[in-house]
């Protein structure tokens, strides 16, 4: 059993219970090298009846969440399993569940309803546009978390499951009464994207009403029977998820997001509405007239169009699978004019190149056609250009593409990407100060870039006249690379950390009798070495990233023998 104060896995430093359920206890740690805090969930064999069905729902839940990277989704960092006890090590998430809320507060005012179902809708949108989609099957107000900053996170996914599209009907029936759409309790066919907008549904009642479905009556009646101040837009929008047939529900989070940004819309009292608002309009559309003889009734129409196609834009290439389609509507949003400054588009497209090699390509694209190109409008905002810069340089860092002279022959090098992300990760530093959070990660990636530029360039015969590192720079070259791994550590991109450790590996064998005439030993290389191979060893990758992991483990043998080879010479010198 977990203790206060302990130290868990020679890592996390258990600092009080947070919470307690009917198999399980919360506790907050710390990791104190990372300074960052995480959630402790231990689930004790003596605790459950059925202990191995309980360990297989979390492994179920571990699994999927490794695989997801979403603002409104915890992040698992860690699984430790012992003869006793399963644990698992996540992100804390500070705030309370909207369960809660409603105990204490009770219903909850519609705008705030609204927000929190747009989101709700993000990450649905996020977990069906999977392959597998995935069904996450138990939303409900208890499972939804709300942070200080009015943001929501989705817990427990201990009944969510991959979609299969040969499957005729589920095999088990899970979900909470009263939320759980009709077809999650056997007979009514399989569960689907559908399932969830059901579920999305009754929470909205629950939220905006302040009766639970699960207690009596236990009946779902329009939400303006009980509070006719309520918006009859909001309660089309309602009926429609929770209808008991799923062809008569919404068919995607996508269609439901759209009603919710117009729910005054959905009103039928919205036609009533707009002949009254003729006269304001044709009073509005004459005075735009008169003031565009001086440009500013134009300007302020631009803006507002140019500010609502770019929100829609972002929007459709977050839900969209299709990678060229992504792509494109990124670059859509870059040109409208006026919004090439705002990053998210450009954040978007880094995302999207993640996914695989940065190509020579892709690099043309985004960094000469669209962030050089707008370089004064992005320099304007110095902390959104600073973040930008990072996330290039972790581009360059962890995905580029190098491609050798050899038509037929190319090689991934693991410094290629470090020399190239080099000045973004300078740029990142200058243009950012001691609270951006990254500061100092950015001026590590800068060192070892830096370095690796100046150990090329040196015995390249185009740069005679480059002075070789000297031994203060190897050593500074050391202490980033174990930086950097302290970073993959907590780091939630699976490829970069895996590209750091490769790095890490090709600077020892690279550079082993330069890193030991500078004074740095021989145990504190196999240290590193070792602190390498367990770190990646211990990842679970997604499938596409096995190839990766098994690469830098096959390399490991090698890199060893250099270092007690190394060792020995040095001891018989």
């Amino acid at each position: 059993m977990l203790e206060i104060g302990m130290l868990l896995d020679g890592k996390y430093k258990i600092l009080s219970e947070i919470g307690r359920g009917g198999m399980s206890v919360v506790y907050m740690a710390i990791n104190e090298k990372a300074n960052k805090t995480w959630a402790v969930k231990e689930v004790r064999r003596d605790g459950v009846i059925d202990y191995e069905a309980v360990r297989q729902g979390l492994i179920v839940e571990t699994d999927l969440l490794k695989k997801l990277r979403n603002p409104h989704l915890p992040s698992i960092v860690d699984v430790i399993e012992g003869e006793e006890s399963f644990i698992i090590v996540m992100d804390y998430i500070e705030g309370r569940s909207l369960g809660k809320a409603l105990k204490e507060y009770g219903a909850q005012p519609q705008e705030y309803v609204i927000e929190w179902a747009k989101q709700l809708c993000d990450v649905l949108g996020y977990l069906h546009s999977r392959t597998p989609p995935i069904i996450y099957r138990d939303m409900k107000p208890d499972n939804i978390m709300l942070k200080p900053d009015g943001n929501i996170m989705v817990i427990d996914f201990g009944t969510a499951r991959e979609f299969k599209a040969k499957n005729l009907a589920d095999t088990s029936c899970l979900g909470t009464v009263g939320y759980a759409a009709p077809e999650q309790f056997g007979g009514r066919g399989q569960t689907d994207a559908r399932t969830d907008i059901f579920g999305l549904g009754a929470t909205m009642h629950h939220l905006l009403t302040g009766r639970n479905p699960n207690e009596p009556p236990y009946t779902r009646e329009p939400i303006r029977n009980i509070n006719p101040s309520l918006s009859a837009g909001l309660e089309k929008i309602i009926e429609k998820c929770t209808q008991e047939e799923p062809i008569n529900r919404y068919q995607s989070a996508e269609e439901l997001m759209y009603d919710l940004e117009h729910f005054e819309e959905v009103d039928d009292r919205y036609k009533k509405k707009q002949k009254h608002k003729l006269g304001a309009f044709i009073t509005a559309a004459s005075l735009s007239v008169v003031l565009a003889g001086t440009g500013l009734g134009l300007n302020i129409a631009a803006g507002q169009l140019a500010s609502s196609t770019y929100d829609e834009l972002i929007k459709q290439a977050e839900f969209t699978d299709d990678v060229s389609r992504k792509e494109e509507l990124y670059i859509q949003c870059i040109n409208i004019p006026d919004k090439s400054g705002d990053i998210t588009a450009y954040e978007g497209l880094i995302e999207l190149y993640k996914e695989d090699d940065f190509t020579k390509e892709e690099e043309h694209k985004l960094i000469t056609e669209l962030i050089e190109k707008n370089m004064d409008a992005l320099e304007s905002n110095r902390q959104s250009f600073a973040e930008l810069c990072f996330d290039v340089g972790e581009l360059y860092f962890g995905s580029y593409k190098y491609y050798t002279d050899s038509e037929d022959n190319t090689s991934l090098n693991a410094f290629q990407g470090a020399k190239a992300s080099e000045k973004w990760f300078k740029n990142a530093y200058d243009y950012s100060d001691e609270t951006y959070e990254n500061h100092e990660t950015a001026n590590a990636y800068r060192q070892v870039g830096a370095l690796s530029n100046k150990i090329s360039n040196s015995g390249d015969s185009d740069n005679a006249n480059q002075k070789a590192p000297e031994e203060e720079e190897y050593r500074e070259l050391f202490k980033n690379m174990n930086d950097l791994i302290e970073y993959a550590s907590t780091c939630d991109d699976q490829y970069l950390e895996l590209k750091i450790y490769d790095c890490a590996l090709t600077a020892i064998d690279n550079y082993t009798y330069d890193f030991i005439d500078s004074d740095i030993s021989s145990d504190q290389l196999m240290d590193m070495y070792e602190r390498v191979k367990s770190a990646v060893t211990a990842i679970k990758p997604r499938s596409k990233y096995e190839s990766v992991k098994a690469e830098i483990l096959e390399r490991c043998p090698g890199v060893k023998e250099r270092i007690e080879y190394a060792k020995n010479a040095k001891e018989e010198a």
